[in-house]
């Protein structure tokens, strides 16, 4: 698909963050763009904010909830006919904790938005973007964290993130081997800290999956910055509207693997490579941050 003019893209978590900024990508290449956001003000601020730049719409979406997508595809569909773009976002994060130290309510919602939410999106666009016929493409958002090797003590959200990896490369086999005309990619946020609501999302969390010991304190991306600059390290930001630029051109190019500076990454699979080889612990204890 190298021509973004007039398609139909669904973004969920797009009211915000990374996912903001591909919709506002798509609509500088005029796509179509619906937005599904669990948060109905922050849907209200960016439709407001993108006002002008395109057609743009949104539809308030739990993407947990498999009936929510499920009403998110019925409306897109009845709309257009067709989504040729499928960019499951949405996703939340847990504090960092030792697994023991965990409650069953982070699992399930971390879980239930990160893996069954791409999941969803997957049951309920997929087969209506095949049978429309037309060209498609679904992107995943997983994280280096979990995706190509978890940090320890973010256990939740690295699993959660491994599975989305997992997931999409099994998806994007198997619209190959089914001969679809439907392609799928794992989009890898990457380049540097990315200031994004993941450093707040227990404001969505709901009150069935409340926290079941005592709140822990998750900094806000300014006191990160100011614990590092404190540390004397200098933080790399990546500018949010230039990863979407670059995410749009690898679905463009047909890339399964979307990663800006991939070069660390893929050292640092070669090197889990060499621990497996060595029937080792693949996480190299020495670069772990201490708690």
């Amino acid at each position: 698909m190298q021509d973004f003019n007039g398609k139909v893209a669904v973004v969920t978590g797009g009211a915000s963050g990374i996912g903001k900024a591909l919709v506002g990508a798509l609509l500088d290449e005029g796509a179509k763009v619906v937005i599904g956001d669990v948060e109905q003000k922050a849907l209200d601020v960016v439709l407001s904010e993108l006002n002008g730049r395109g057609e743009v719409s949104g539809v308030v979406t739990d993407v947990s909830n498999p009936d929510s997508v499920e009403a998110l595809a019925e409306q897109v569909f009845k709309q257009y006919g067709e989504c040729n773009l499928l960019f499951n976002n949405a996703g939340v994060a847990a504090p960092s904790l030792n697994i023991w130290e965990t409650k069953p309510n982070d699992w399930k919602w971390v879980h239930g938005v990160n893996v069954m939410g791409v999941v969803h999106g997957i049951q309920s666009f997929v087969p209506r973007m095949i049978a429309s016929g037309k060209e498609g493409h679904v992107i995943n958002t997983s994280s280096g964290d979990g995706g190509i090797s978890p940090l320890p003590y973010q256990s939740v959200y690295a699993s959660s993130k491994a599975a989305v990896s997992c997931i999409t490369e099994c998806l994007a086999a198997q619209l190959v081997t089914e001969n679809t005309n439907l392609r799928a990619s794992i989009f890898y946020p990457s380049g540097g800290v990315l200031a994004t609501g993941i450093w707040t999302t227990e404001r969505n969390r709901p009150k069935d999956l409340a926290v079941e010991r005592e709140p822990v304190h998750v900094p806000s991306v300014e006191e990160f910055k100011e614990a590092a600059n404190a540390a004397g390290m200098e933080l790399n930001f990546q500018d949010l509207d230039e990863l979407a630029r670059f995410t749009l051109q690898g679905v463009k190019e047909q890339r399964v693997i979307i990663m800006l500076n991939s070069e660390e990454s893929v050292a640092t699979l070669r090197d889990r490579a060499d621990r497996y080889e060595r029937f080792e612990l693949p996480i190299d204890l020495a670069a772990v941050p201490q708690m």
